[in-house]
């Protein structure tokens, strides 16, 4: 096997790779010796120039051009990828508050080029020390409605994304934190065209479009909602990011910001537990990812409390099948992706959650094999009902009660390259539309706590591995990947996606489109999408063939018509040979890509 020095992933899973196919048919890769999620970083070794690499173009994909620009102006500024990021998430807040912003989350992966090193960085929102596991419950002991719960004072965790872009600038920036706010501070004082996006969900019948928070920020002075292509001004937004750039990105953790978070949470209906103390406890982390090979790669994600331990699983999963020599016109391909999908969701489901607050098997999840047996459950047709979790290796089944968490999409995501070849992979969150539909100071908060489990244990009544308590973080399904060469630790790709729980299915088709089939990046963005968990299938059908849809019927997977929010896949990569540089944005949202 080529040598892989795992010294360049500071912690790294791999990749959801396996949408769609794997490597040739009879070429197979064994995975690197198991990682540690929790071990302390090692120095990374500069990795080896055994073929020719090319230069990596600076700029910016994310999802909506204002924030490209506002990231580019920093690159022109001489910005890093880390001071671009810190730009961009700010404009995102602006121009699409329905999916991120301040007041949410975020999980990054950062590509250091002078040392070939990954490191992730997790800002996940933490939920205040009073949660208690039945706070999602009513006064007869039944599960709240998910929009009670999701409006409720109850919903929302100490944000932690602008924290964590404060402690990857602090490691990685080279302008100072208060000049990166110029480009957001200038739109939101001058106003910004409305985005189609940002016009269809303002003007929606979501519980939080309709809420009085809401009904401010995008009323025009006539009292009517703004429209896609109206102006729309967010004063109290550019006085926010004013605070921030001032005073740093603890700002939002301490102070007058952080008492009107608390404050908001604690109006009715169903006030929450949140207090000043919880917001200045906050820290993010600087983590090692998870790293697996797959076939002449390293693909890398976060570890939990992200999900991208399930990204792996399924690139392990289909490793073991020969979808590597099919397409995706071949139903044969899409019934195994499917199929791959479903075993890894009942295993993400009911094994991930935070890992210090419960064991998650990492380790068994990916051992070779558990994975063997596990690929032995698919055929050449899909399984009736819904698939059973497996026991993975270090599995505690007495702490791993089925959990169906409902993970509405309301997400992001960037990538940037700058002008020494560094490569951020951000994914970030205010979970659902417009989060928890609660604003303060001109952004809206998260509603993320919604996405522990509403019951703390199953029916069989076994703790829920995902269930709610004090200080911890709720699992995520949001999973930046970036992708080596095995053999030297070259830069392959940086790719990710929002979209809820299906942003596993979705990373995993756009990974497997280019390493496996080795298709250009966009091509791979442009796949249909199909989503597998439990007894359903979804399909994103105006992409999908009446003659393929036909031959997956006959296999046992009818397919659905997609729900969610569409993906929103951005990413670079580097192919073929000699190698070229390559940009992608998901035509589905609005999101573009923009050199330098």
């Amino acid at each position: 096997m080529p040598n892989f020095d795992r010294r360049h992933a500071r912690g790294a899973p791999f990749a959801l790779l396996a949408l769609f196919t794997l490597g040739a048919a009879g070429c197979r890769h064994a995975p690197p010796a198991p990682t540690d999620a929790g071990a302390a970083h090692e120095p990374a070794a500069s990795p080896s120039v055994s073929a020719p690499r090319p230069r990596l173009t600076p700029g910016v994909a994310a999802a909506n051009p204002i924030a490209v620009e506002a990231g580019l102006e920093v690159l022109r500024a001489g910005g890093g990828a880390a001071d671009a990021a810190v730009a961009v998430q700010s404009a995102l807040g602006l121009v699409e508050p329905q999916s991120s912003g301040l007041g949410g989350g975020a999980f990054l992966l950062y590509y250091d080029a002078q040392t070939g090193a990954i490191t992730a960085f997790d800002g996940r929102e933490t939920a205040p020390a009073g949660a208690t596991p039945g706070m999602f419950l009513d006064e007869q002991g039944v599960p709240l409605s998910y929009q009670d719960a999701v409006t409720s004072g109850r919903s929302t965790g100490v944000p932690g994304a602008v924290a964590m872009l404060g402690l990857v600038h602090s490691k990685h920036g080279r302008l100072p934190w208060q000049s990166l706010f110029d480009a957001p501070i200038r739109a939101a004082d001058q106003g910004f065209v409305v985005p189609q996006r940002l016009g269809r969900f303002a003007n929606s019948t979501f519980a939080q479009a309709t809420l009085p928070d809401a009904r401010v920020l995008f009323s025009k002075p006539d009292g009517t909602i703004v429209q896609a292509g109206d102006t729309l001004r967010n004063p109290a937004y550019a006085e926010t990011l004013r605070t921030i750039a001032a005073r740093g990105p603890r700002a939002l953790l301490e102070g007058e910001l952080a008492a009107q978070i608390v404050a908001r949470t604690h109006a009715g209906p169903r006030p929450g537990t949140l207090t000043l103390q919880d917001m200045a406890a906050f820290r993010p982390a600087e983590v090692q990812p998870l790293c697996r090979t797959f076939r002449i790669y390293v693909v890398c994600v976060p570890p939990p409390p992200s999900s991208g331990v399930g990204v792996l699983e399924v690139l392990g999963l289909l490793e073991r099948t020969d979808i590597a020599s099919r397409g995706p016109m071949d139903p044969q391909a899409w019934l195994l992706f499917a199929e791959a999908s479903r075993l890894m969701y009942a295993d993400r489901d009911r094994y991930v959650a935070d890992p210090r607050f419960v064991a998650v098997p990492v380790e068994g999840m990916l051992d070779q094999g558990y994975l063997d047996n596990r690929a032995q459950l698919i055929g050449e047709r899909a399984v009736a009902g819904t698939p059973d979790a497996g026991t993975p290796p270090g599995a505690v089944m007495t702490r791993s009660g089925f959990d169906a968490t409902d993970e509405v999409p309301g997400t992001s995501h960037f990538v940037i390259v700058d002008d020494r070849g560094d490569v951020i992979s951000m994914t970030t969150s205010v979970e659902s539309l417009f989060g928890s539909g609660r604003a303060v100071g001109g952004f809206f908060l998260n509603n993320q706590l919604t996405d522990f489990s509403f019951t703390a244990v199953d029916a069989a009544g076994r703790p829920v591995a995902n269930a709610v308590a004090g200080g911890k973080r709720p699992r995520s399904s949001m999973s930046p990947a970036i992708v080596l060469r095995k053999a030297d630790g070259a830069f392959v790709a940086a790719v990710g996606s929002p979209g809820g729980s299906a942003i596993l299915a979705y990373n995993a088709k756009v990974l497997i489109g280019l390493l496996a089939w080795d298709l250009p990046l966009q091509d791979a963005i442009n796949l249909p999408n199909l989503i597998a968990r439990g007894a359903d299938f979804y399909g994103e059908m105006p992409r999908i063939s009446a003659a393929l849809a036909a031959q997956l019927a006959a296999k046992g997977v009818a397919l659905k018509s997609g729900r969610g929010e569409e993906s929103g896949l951005h990413g670079v990569a580097v192919r073929g040979n000699p190698p070229l540089f390559e940009t992608g944005a998901d035509p589905r949202r609005e999101g573009v890509w923009r050199p330098q």
